[in-house]
């Protein structure tokens, strides 16, 4: 007598199925939305709460309660992603929408000098500024916040002014923009009188909002790095410090020049701290000690203020080129990270 072969797979849907399942969905959604006026939002909503149901009470009868249950979880996932993607999808078209008709050569490579009501103006004066500003708050935040990681990871360890360094910075994290730009605002009408206002002021602002990032991300990048190439390196006789510039550095170099991208890529846009202390002029400023500067933050708000058709283009204008630029530096960090990151044994 023998026995019954047993089956250990249960039955599988197509891997067409969930597809059918979102066809159908949107069709049953589609008639209320039709009889009932329904958005676009509003339908596509109904419909995806249908799938939801659908999708594993049609996998429980075919595959069984763990299917069901772990086809319940994708679906909730895939959707959370998309719920979190429609804005900047959404942004980016209402973005170029706007702003792509007032995209030409003019717009880029002139001012606002001179222009009065519907003339042509452009953004050349404050991307120019916000090229300068950024550059220099760059330059001031990025040698503080290395050193800060390097005593952090490497001389400070658990030490007490570790801790309070990193609680501070943690604090600095939260501060508002406004708040460096009073600070900033503050130290130049001590230094230089009440009417000083100047583009260094910006970048010493914007640097108050980089040095946390830029510390937060070195010192993680540091502490990835192994201790058995510190071991071998003081093993060679190598100094401390030559051994942090040689062989930690180096190491963690990749993840140090992404965190400062990316800690540009979020300054770059912001418009309270320069408003305060940089000011804002129609005209081109090369002088960051001399003078107001006008930025792309400040530029776009202050056209949209107008309250003019076209003013709102030229912020809309100004706004995608902003976005292009966040973009960029965006892309760029990723591909400086991929070209620095350490080889992956095989």
């Amino acid at each position: 007598m023998t026995s019954a072969p047993m089956h250990i797979s249960h039955a599988r849907l197509p891997r067409w199925a969930p597809g059918l399942v979102a066809v159908m969905a949107l069709a049953v959604a589609g008639l209320p939305a039709l009889l009932g006026g329904w958005g676009v939002v509003r339908w596509v909503v109904v419909a995806a709460v249908l799938f939801l149901v659908a999708m594993p009470l049609w996998s429980r009868l075919v595959e069984g309660r763990r299917a069901a249950v772990d086809r319940l979880v994708t679906a909730l996932i895939w959707t959370a992603f998309a719920v979190a993607v429609s804005p900047l999808i959404w942004l980016l078209y209402v973005v170029i929408r706007s702003g792509a008709p007032a995209i030409n050569g003019q717009f880029l490579t002139i001012s606002m000098l001179n222009v009065i009501g519907d003339e042509q103006g452009g953004i050349y004066h404050a991307l120019l500024g916000t090229l300068l500003i950024t550059v220099a708050a760059a330059v001031i935040s990025v040698p503080i916040g290395i050193l800060t990681a390097v005593y952090l990871v490497e001389y400070g360890k658990r030490s007490r002014a570790a801790r309070v360094i990193t609680f501070l910075v943690d604090v600095m994290t939260g501060i508002p923009s406004i708040v460096a730009g009073l600070f900033a605002l503050a130290l130049l009408v001590l230094l230089f009188g009440t009417a000083f206002r100047a583009g260094i002021g910006g970048s010493i602002a914007l640097s108050l909002l980089m040095i946390p990032t830029v510390v937060r991300s070195s010192e993680e990048m540091m502490r990835l790095v192994p201790d058995d190439l510190r071991e071998a390196s003081y093993a060679l006789g190598v100094p401390k410090w030559r051994t942090i510039m040689r062989v930690v550095i180096p190491t963690a170099i990749g993840g140090i020049v992404t965190g400062v991208v990316l800690a540009i890529s979020r300054v770059i846009g912001e418009t309270a701290p320069l408003l305060v202390v940089a000011g804002a002029t129609d005209g081109v400023n090369t002088n960051l000690f001399n003078g107001r500067m006008t930025t792309l933050p400040v530029f776009i708000f202050s056209q949209y203020a107008s309250s003019t058709p076209v003013g709102y283009q030229r912020a809309w204008g100004g706004a995608l080129v902003l976005i292009v630029l966040v973009m960029v530096l965006n892309l760029v960090a990723r591909i400086i990270g991929r070209i620095f990151a350490p080889a992956k044994g095989h």
